[in-house]
């Protein structure tokens, strides 16, 4: 389907470098209020580079990983739809101007955003030396987990907004759901789930986001 690229360790270390760059530049970026305006604009932008990198790494682009990322963009993209237009699924929230514009109220950066927070997370969580069945239960995990710190800040970004009421637990649970069920078609599929740039990425989102939290946690 696509061309495998061998990433050499030298332009391996260059782009966790980078990348470390970017996003501790975020983080401040955000945190400023002069700069927070530009940094807020290009948020969209450096979501769609960094599945980019991540897909550059890929090293099986048989029509199951495809089919894969497909699926994971339009069921991520379409649980929101649907969410944002019912609350049935996550509560009632709505998006705001952070990720930026909206198609049928969500941002279309979301679908390739569920498809690079599941890639990471099922790359991890493949490498355990568990059972399938556990591995699909550590990846769900980690999604919510993950949704949990990201939950704060992007209320504060105005990533989303949940009306100033407390993010209901019906949105972990239905994040874990919606997870279990990519994750077991994720381990079901016959393609290759290393990317030595996985573990990064997911370190680099991570730590984005609880930098976040601390921060605003210290101006309490």
């Amino acid at each position: 389907m696509f061309p495998t690229i061998s990433v050499t360790e030298q332009t391996h270390h260059r782009i966790v470098k980078v990348m470390a760059l970017a996003y501790t530049t975020g983080v401040v970026g955000l945190q400023l209020p002069t700069l927070a305006p530009f940094f807020e604009l290009i948020s969209p932008l450096n979501l769609a580079i960094s599945l980019a990198l991540l897909l550059f790494y890929h090293q099986d682009w048989r029509p199951t990983f495809v089919g894969f990322a497909f699926l994971a963009m339009l069921v991520g993209y379409g649980v929101e739809v649907i969410g944002v237009q019912t609350g049935l699924i996550f509560g009632q929230y709505e998006y705001g101007s952070g990720l930026g514009p909206h198609v049928w109220g969500v941002p279309p950066v979301i679908g390739p955003n569920w498809l690079m927070l599941a890639y990471c997370c099922g790359s991890v969580s493949d490498k355990l030396q568990i059972p399938v069945s556990l591995k699909v239960l550590t990846a769900a995990i980690m999604m919510v987990l993950l949704d949990y710190c990201i939950e704060p800040v992007a209320v504060r970004l105005d990533f989303w907004t949940w009306f100033g009421q407390p993010v209901p637990s019906q949105n972990y649970w239905a994040w874990w759901i919606i997870s279990l069920v990519l994750f077991s078609v994720w381990f079901s599929l016959p393609f290759r789930k290393e990317n030595r740039l996985a573990p990064w990425l997911l370190g680099f989102q991570t730590l984005f986001f609880l930098s976040h939290c601390l921060i605003f946690w210290l101006e309490l």
